[in-house]
C-alpha cells in the first residue's frame, strides 16, 4: 500500500483558504508528494509545542512497533493550523490535531456541534480524516490553588461566587481563542472578576488542560457544567489513503489509554529536555501492548 499522502488540489484550494483566513500564522512551505508517483513511509508531523511533539513521537514509536514504515517530518510546523494544512496539501500523512481548532477553520466552525465526530467528518475535505479522539484533552481550563479551593469549598465554576467578588483572572492560556471572556463567565455563572494588577498571580488561572503546571502546583481544575469552554480532545488527523487499518487500530488503542494527566506528565518531561522519541518509547513500553 502507498504510504505517501496524496495531493488533493480541489480540497486544498478550498481548505487552505479557510485556514489562511482563520489564523494569522505564516504558511508553511514544503514539497508535496503524490501517492500515484511513488511509495514511501508514512510521514508524521507536529507543531512546535512540546505537547504536539510528544504526541507525534507516540504515533511514530507506536506505529513503528506495529510494523509500519514511518518517518518524522523534517521540522515542526509553526502552529496546529499549519500542521493540519500540511496534511491537506499532502506534505505529511499524520499529525496530532485538536477538535475545536480544526472546526474553527471550517465553514460554520464558530457554531458548537452537537456531535463532534460527525461534524468533523462533514467539515474535513475529501481524503482527510479525523480518527477517534484520545481521552487526553488540551482544552482551556480554569484552575485555582488548593488553598482557595479548600477555604471556600470551590470545586467548579458555579462555586466561585463563594470566594468573593474581587477575584482576578489570568494565566498563560488567556490569549487562546477558546479562553472564556469574563463577560461569558458572568453570564453563565454569575461570577465577576477585577483586573489583575501588574504581573501578580491571578486567583483563577487560565491554562491548557495538559499544562504540567497544574500537577506541579497542585492546582484544582474547576468543572464547567455549562460548557463555556469547548472540547479539545487530541485527534489523529490523517491522509485517509496513507493510514491503513492496522495503523488506525493501533492509534485507537493509544487514544483509549492516553489521558490528560498522562499527556501533561509526558509534556513536562519534554519541556525538561527529554527527547520526544525516547520519552514516548519509554511510556509505550510501560503502558503497552497496544494491539
Amino acid at each position: 500500500m502507498s504510504r505517501c499522502p496524496r495531493l488533493r488540489p480541489a480540497a486544498l484550494a478550498a481548505f487552505s483558504l479557510l485556514l489562511l483566513t482563520g489564523c494569522g500564522s505564516t504558511v508553511s512551505s514544503g514539497t508535496t508528494a503524490s501517492s500515484a508517483d511513488h511509495q514511501g513511509p508514512l510521514v508524521i508531523g507536529s507543531d512546535t509545542s512540546a505537547e504536539s511533539r510528544i504526541v507525534a513521537a507516540l504515533y511514530g514509536e507506536l506505529l513503528t512497533a506495529a510494523g509500519e514504515q514511518v518517518r518524522p517530518a523534517p521540522a515542526p510546523y509553526p502552529s496546529a493550523a499549519d500542521s493540519a494544512r500540511a496534511v491537506v496539501k499532502g506534505e505529511i500523512g499524520l499529525v496530532p490535531a485538536y477538535e475545536t481548532t480544526l472546526l474553527r477553520a471550517m465553514p460554520g466552525g464558530g457554531k458548537r456541534p452537537g456531535d463532534m465526530a460527525a461534524t468533523l467528518s462533514m467539515a474535513l475535505p475529501p481524503g482527510v480524516v479525523a480518527l477517534g479522539p484520545a481521552r487526553a484533552e488540551r482544552d482551556v481550563v480554569l484552575a485555582v490553588s488548593k488553598a482557595l479551593a479548600r477555604s471556600h469549598g470551590v470545586r467548579g465554576l458555579p462555586d466561585l461566587r463563594r470566594a468573593g467578588s474581587r477575584l482576578t483572572l489570568g494565566g498563560p492560556a488567556v490569549g487562546d481563542p477558546d479562553a472564556p471572556r469574563p463577560a461569558a463567565l458572568t453570564k453563565a455563572y454569575g461570577v465577576t472578576f477585577t483586573a489583575l494588577p501588574g504581573s501578580g498571580t491571578p486567583d483563577v488561572m487560565v491554562l491548557h488542560a495538559a499544562d504540567p503546571v497544574i500537577a506541579r502546583r497542585h492546582l484544582v481544575v474547576l468543572s464547567d457544567p455549562k460548557g463555556v469552554m469547548p472540547p479539545e480532545h487530541v485527534v489523529p488527523l490523517a491522509d485517509a489513503a496513507a493510514v491503513d487499518l492496522p495503523a488506525r487500530k493501533a492509534l485507537a488503542h493509544l487514544g483509549a489509554r492516553l489521558t490528560t494527566t498522562e499527556l501533561a506528565a509526558l509534556t513536562a518531561r519534554v519541556e525538561n529536555g527529554g527527547a520526544p522519541a525516547a520519552v514516548a518509547g519509554a511510556w509505550l513500553r510501560s503502558h503497552g501492548p497496544f494491539t
